[in-house]
């Protein structure tokens, strides 16, 4: 009889409860009214849950009463805040009590809801929350921590298990979950967006001469050594909505990348990319105290090559390193036969490239694009065989070249993002496709792009969304930041290298590179001023 009597509620039981209701109600009152108290916490840290996201209780599960009352459970009571009910109006026996500890050395936050009488029980419910904000998170699904490889140095690893890519096609691309939302409140990242903005008029372009800039500048990128007579293209610059942007100045830039290493991994548009940062570190001239460290990184021709399969440049004064490394499809390349010139080539479409995971560690920034080679005249001609779990793809419909570009986009960036934790220095950056052109037809079949009239379509992007939705999904969700430049670049098609060349090759035009300088300057403005 006794037992069964344990848990009712006894007189001086009652009075503690009244009395602990009094003294709570009044300390939540007073924190409530009085400004001072209200800035004990960040505006971040002061339990910011919306009203629509207390109505979801996400994952939960039954924790013992007795974990409020023993140390064992590695936890302090951090705050008691008055609930509600999910039709607004306040439940006095209802509280939320917010517990920070460490649970598996992982630093996150324990949002317990439970009734006043279940108190006296032995169990509640819990809700798990990663990071101080519920923005992210949607009914019915859990944010679970990404698995992360311990290797600081030396080649990044790649998980042992199987790559199930049975659900990567352009019609159900897999999204990873937003687990990193809470970092920014939604509505500065709504309020800033690089992407969203106009053209304007600015007289302090160009950035560098390309008559100068003849060190790092390809020629047949150089506009200024062509025929071509117009350069009203040069005079602009990039104005987002609602960000403040600073002015691209070389010598602070290279101060802030004292002692690191920016990499660039991607097509020959990475390779424009990585050719307008030099000149615009470097103000387009000659510098001698520039090193050529390619060999560093294993950066060198290739025998019967036209060009090497990368560059790397130090700057001496600041210990900066500039590097590219040509991987147009960011899938890995394996030689099935290495003796024989005329091989196929394994594609591992599930397989990050082997310069990336050999050389990860060393890099501070990282920016990836992939695009216009995922073709079939490309892979046929370069003799690309499809392979996923390093073994032949055998699926035709994932063998569409547009489901095959997404499979290997999301497993890039799955595979980036789980090494993030490891590599702590290190931000991500995955930019969007560039734009091509070409009018009356393509670049084999006379196409052209002659406007040389800026803003013909418009000079204001106001989307909200990426004009890339291949890579915009695949960074959902992860620590890798979205370089949105297609639809900004998408308004200057009068800035292409166009029919005009050093050799003026007739029946020629070019309406997917850039001038230079031209576009991939603001590209680079942009990845200056999220760094």
């Amino acid at each position: 009889m006794k037992g069964a009597n344990f848990y009712r509620l006894r007189g001086r039981h009652f009075s503690a409860t009244l009395l602990f209701l009094t003294f709570t109600t009044f300390f939540f009152w007073t924190w409530e009214k009085n400004p001072f108290a209200t800035t004990l916490w960040s505006a971040q840290e002061q339990f910011n849950f919306h009203t629509s996201d207390r109505n979801s209780i996400m994952k939960m599960r039954e924790v013992p009463l007795e974990c409020l009352l023993h140390s064992e459970c590695n936890v302090f009571v951090g705050t008691i805040l008055v609930s509600e009910r999910m039709d607004g109006k306040p439940l006095w026996s209802s509280y939320v009590v917010m517990l920070k500890g460490i649970v598996s050395l992982a630093n996150i936050q324990w949002v317990l809801t439970f009734s006043l009488f279940s108190c006296f029980g032995s169990e509640f419910v819990v809700d798990t929350l990663k990071g101080s904000s519920s923005d992210s998170l949607t009914p019915n699904k859990h944010v679970e921590e990404t698995d992360s490889d311990s290797t600081s140095s030396g080649e990044s690893q790649i998980p042992e298990k199987e790559f199930d890519a049975s659900n990567f096609t352009n019609s159900s691309a897999p999204q990873l979950e937003d687990r990193d939302a809470d970092r920014t409140p939604s509505s500065k990242i709504k309020d800033c967006n690089y992407s969203k903005g106009r053209w304007v008029a600015e007289s302090r372009r160009p950035l560098y001469s390309g008559f100068e800039c003849k060190q790092w500048l390809s020629e047949m990128w150089a506009c200024r050594l062509t025929q071509r007579t117009d350069f009203s293209f040069e005079g602009y610059r990039w104005q987002p909505d609602n960000c403040k942007m600073l002015e691209f100045e070389k010598s602070a830039f290279l101060r802030r990348m004292q002692d690191k290493t920016i990499a660039f991994i991607g097509d020959s548009l990475g390779r424009q990319q990585f050719q307008s940062l030099m000149c615009m570190a470097t103000g387009g001239e000659w510098r001698a105290d520039v090193e050529d460290v390619g060999k560093e990184y294993g950066l060198f021709k290739p025998r019967g090559a036209i060009r090497p399969n990368g560059w790397a440049y130090r700057f001496s004064s600041t210990n900066t390193t500039i590097l590219y490394y040509w991987s147009s499809t960011l899938a890995d390349l394996e030689p099935l036969n290495i003796t024989d010139k005329a091989t196929d080539v394994a594609m591992h479409l599930d397989r990050v490239p082997a310069f990336m995971r050999q050389f990860l560690h060393l890099f501070d920034v990282l920016v990836l694009n992939t695009g216009h080679h995922w073709n079939r005249g490309k892979i046929t001609a370069n003799h690309w065989v499809m392979y996923v779990n390093g073994k032949p793809l055998k699926d035709r419909r994932l063998m569409a070249v547009g489901n095959a570009k997404n499979l290997t986009v999301h497993s890039v960036a799955r595979w980036l993002d789980s090494q993030l934790p490891s590599h702590p220095q290190l931000r991500a950056f995955f930019r969007t496709i560039s734009p091509r052109h070409f009018r009356n037809g393509d670049w084999n079949t006379g196409g052209n792009c002659d406007n040389t009239t800026p803003f013909t379509g418009g000079s204001e992007v106001s989307q909200d969304e990426s004009s890339d939705p291949v890579i915009a999904a695949a960074v959902k969700g992860t620590n890798i930041t979205l370089l949105d430049i297609t639809a900004l670049s998408d308004l200057r098609d009068e800035g292409h290298i166009s029919r005009y060349s050093v050799k003026a090759t007739a029946g020629v035009n070019d309406c997917l590179h850039w001038c230079l300088p031209g576009i991939p300057d603001t590209w680079n403005e942009l990845l200056a001023a999220q760094i």
